[in-house]
């Protein structure tokens, strides 16, 4: 059975922005913080290393809720009976990912073009990361920013929840909202930050207050 999952504040852990913490030190802290989900990302790390440091995650996150979700490494999630796996388009595609994951694993996808979005299969994806919204340093090769606007078109075409990436901080929260993901992805945003609870609260605080003035908008309209 999957594990239920909330796309509002979406950490995306990176090794060097960590330091001098860590990864597991960031995310209890971060997740103190009002982070909802956590992936774990290190693309320069083996699978025995991606293992190794998932248990880690796992051991702080079992009382929390939050849901792990691996980047990319299929069989590093397997081995962690990890609750979530996360691909890109040039990583692996869904369907091959679905069938050797399981039905019980949330898999989330990454697509940058509406034809991609509009193409997946919700019987098979849980969720996608849509963007890049604006351009980071913390992915120097993503595509071309979609901005705001191409993000709500984004959200548009996908049939399955959508969560924002790329460049994002919590002055945007309201507008991501307002173009219809159902949270923000965040790196650089949380993990360079020498205080990583105090920038997950001051985020998850404008998340709240964006979907408390879209309520208000939307009973003052009716």
């Amino acid at each position: 059975m999957k594990k239920p999952f909330d796309l509002s504040l979406y950490l995306v852990l990176d090794p060097e922005l960590c330091e001098p913490l860590g990864m597991v030190e960031t995310t209890r802290a971060a997740v103190a913080g009002g982070v909802t989900m956590v992936q774990l990302r290190d693309k320069r790390a083996t699978t025995a290393e991606m293992i190794e440091t998932g248990r880690a995650l796992q051991a702080i996150l079992a009382e929390t809720g939050v849901p792990l979700v691996v980047n990319d490494d299929v069989e590093a999630a397997i081995a962690l009976d990890a609750d979530g796996l996360h691909v890109g388009q040039e990583d692996c595609d869904a369907r091959s990912a679905r069938e050797r994951i399981g039905p019980d694993m949330i898999l989330g996808v990454s697509v940058e073009t509406e034809p991609l979005a509009a193409a997946i299969d919700p019987a098979i994806v849980d969720y996608a990361g849509v963007g890049p919204v604006f351009a980071t340093a913390t992915k120097p090769d993503h595509k071309q920013p979609v901005g705001l606007d191409g993000l709500a078109r984004l959200v548009a075409a996908s049939p399955v929840p959508t969560v924002a990436i790329s460049g994002l901080k919590a002055e945007h929260a309201a507008s991501v909202l307002a173009a219809g993901a159902e949270g923000l992805a965040v790196v650089s945003a949380i993990c360079g930050k020498p205080d990583p609870r105090s920038a997950a609260i001051a985020i998850a605080e404008a998340i709240a207050a964006a979907r408390q003035e879209m309520r208000r908008a939307a009973e003052a309209g009716r």
